[in-house]
């Protein structure tokens, strides 16, 4: 996708494709993005039964530091597949959909329901 430039109040900004770590020139965009929605939804789900972090790393079974740092937006070290494991822990079902695409390549996208 080519982005646009527009001028703002004055300032020069850039329409953004969706992605914000394609928009930085991150490699591994997408996957980026996939484990960003995941540790959000984490995060969400974990405020939301009121766990403590203690709590939240016996049940997701990882240690208590990367639950902190995970809670912090950090999810260096850790796979899509254990993030997945992480939600499956604390209470959500998770489908994976398979469909072709009419592009070359297809491509990665979450939905939360």
């Amino acid at each position: 996708m080519k982005k646009q430039k527009r001028i703002v109040e004055g300032i020069e900004a850039e329409t953004s494709s969706g992605n914000i770590f394609a928009d930085l020139g991150l490699p591994n965009a997408e996957k980026l993005k996939i484990k960003s929605a995941l540790v959000i939804e984490i995060t969400r789900a974990v405020r939301k039964r009121g766990l403590t972090q203690e709590e939240a790393s016996r049940r997701m079974g990882i240690p208590q530091p990367k639950v902190s740092a995970l809670l912090r937006g950090d999810f260096t070290g850790l796979s899509e597949r254990k993030l997945m494991d992480c939600l499956n822990r604390l209470g959500y079902d998770i489908e994976i959909k398979v469909k072709p695409t009419t592009e070359p390549v297809g491509h990665l996208t979450l939905a939360i329901a």
